[in-house]
């Protein structure tokens, strides 16, 4: 076998700088990440365990946030931060699971009815989550206690409608 040379990656005859190959390196895994969202489930089981999981991890994120924001365990605007990414990022996961023949779980049956009532909530989640997130990053406590109601409210609005208890 022959070793194997790799040559350092050229932008016309220029050597490219680390950062340039990074943001290029980073671009390759957004692309793959995206890709790897595309979730193709084998049975309607694995569908509803993977948007009950996601929300599952959500909520516990979620949670983990209001209890600083309650004062039930101490404020720490790294972690506040780092629970927020995780909560936008998992908002867009679990609709794509929410597909003809995934009916139960801790759905109750309205929801099949009114998809597109529920994929509107879906948007207001992944805005408001978002907003949660930017908010997050800056440790601002004040707006971050109503960032939070705010997302607290869209996930209030679904439950209510949709969620067996």
């Amino acid at each position: 076998m022959l070793p194997l040379e790799i040559a350092p990656l050229t932008l016309k005859g220029f050597e490219m700088k680390k950062s340039i190959r990074l943001a290029l390196a980073m671009a390759a895994l957004v692309a793959i990440a995206a890709d790897a969202l595309a979730v193709n489930f084998a049975k309607p089981a694995d569908a509803i365990k993977y948007r009950q999981s996601a929300f599952s991890l959500m909520g516990s994120h979620f949670s983990d946030i209001n209890a600083m924001l309650k004062g039930d365990i101490p404020f720490d605007a790294k972690r506040a931060a780092l629970d927020a990414d995780i909560v936008a990022t998992l908002a867009s996961m679990p609709w794509k699971a929410f597909g003809p023949g995934t009916e139960g779980g801790k759905s109750k049956p309205e929801i099949w009815k009114e998809m597109d009532k529920v994929k509107a909530g879906a948007q207001e989640l992944e805005k408001a989550s978002a907003e949660l997130k930017k908010v997050a990053a800056t440790g601002d406590v004040e707006n971050l206690k109503k960032a939070f109601a705010n997302t607290a409210k869209t996930c209030k609005a679904c439950h209510d409608s949709y969620r067996d208890k």
